[in-house]
């Protein structure tokens, strides 16, 4: 059962800002626009990675497409909405990958690290095998493993990843990590205490031994895995579809069976019709006749009261 939604604590996210920073693609406007990342990404904000279509925006020949997606940049608040927003999946992420109870610093600081080096990295990474099982300071020190790059080819320490892994760290055990990174806060914002390279936004590469190898046979598992799980997901949704069919056709036989006894009742109230008029007609001629003879009966006869004639004089 998937984690319950825990919002990403304010101090992992002036620590996310402090390292990623807010470049602007366009000093000369008002707003902030879109820039091309040190790999080639285009972005905007605090490190959100513009999408065109499922794919990321790529390359600088893809200027005017970047621009013509945030048209007229964008404000301050609204790159702060941007980056919660991506929070929301990488904060999830964690709490699905972690098998243990995470304070606020430690789930902010996993929740940067992530953000920077990828989900599947750490859910790979010998950083949250330890912590899985219960070695607080083991994973501690493996967030500083974490701080080399690509150079011309060669695998380079960075120190903008070095300083931001020794923030997260420090972040994750409940130290100042302002200190730890060389950060400081002015003006209410939180910014590198020296102006950082764009090594601090990079995504490292992952450390030899900080990884975890795949168990034996689970490369062969996991293909027959996913299969069974596309069957299973197809099976489902066939089955879904043939009860829908099922409950409309349903819906439909008792429709018709309404439609036809409404029909039958009208039918036979048509049909009744004459029978009954003919009924009234004859009441009516009976009670005619029966008015007709009682007005007879009570009627004196000519010439003298009923039951004779008149009567004779004496003598």
């Amino acid at each position: 059962m998937p984690a319950a939604l825990r919002d990403v604590p304010q101090e992992a996210v002036e620590l996310i800002k402090a390292f990623e920073g807010i470049p602007d693609g366009d000093p000369s406007t008002v707003n902030i626009d879109a820039y091309l990342d040190p790999v080639g990404i285009w972005t905007i904000g605090w490190g959100h990675a513009i999408r065109h279509g499922r794919d990321f925006l790529r390359g600088a020949h893809n200027r005017a497409v970047a621009r013509a997606l945030f048209p007229g940049g964008i404000t301050r608040a609204q790159a702060e909405a941007l980056l919660r927003a991506d929070l929301i999946d990488f904060a999830a992420g964690v709490l699905n990958r972690v098998r243990v109870a995470l304070d606020d610093g430690q789930f902010g600081a996993l929740v940067s690290f992530a953000f920077n080096v990828g989900l599947g990295n750490l859910g790979q990474s010998t950083l949250l095998r330890r912590l899985n099982a219960g070695d607080v300071l083991g994973a501690a020190d493996q967030f500083l493993v974490w701080n080399k790059g690509r150079v011309r080819g060669v695998l380079t320490e960075l120190p903008g990843l070095t300083r931001r892994r020794r923030a997260e760290r420090a972040l994750f055990l409940g130290e100042d990590w302002r200190a730890a990174g060389a950060v400081r806060t002015t003006r209410g914002r939180t910014r590198a205490a020296a102006p950082l390279a764009d090594d601090a936004r990079i995504r490292p590469e992952a450390p030899p031994g900080s990884v975890s190898p795949p168990a034996p046979g689970s490369a062969a598992k996991q293909p027959a895995a996913a299969k069974a799980a596309a069957k299973q997901a197809v099976a489902k949704k066939a089955a879904a579809k043939k009860a829908d069919a099922r409950k409309a056709a349903a819906k439909k036989a008792d429709a018709r069976k309404a439609a036809a006894r409404k029909a039958a009742a009208a039918e036979a109230a048509a049909g009744n019709a004459p029978a009954k008029k003919a009924a009234a007609r004859k009441a009516a001629r009976r009670q005619a006749a029966m008015r007709r003879t009682g007005a007879l009966a009570v009627a004196p006869p000519p010439g003298g009261q009923p039951g004779g004639g008149a009567r004779r004089r004496r003598g």
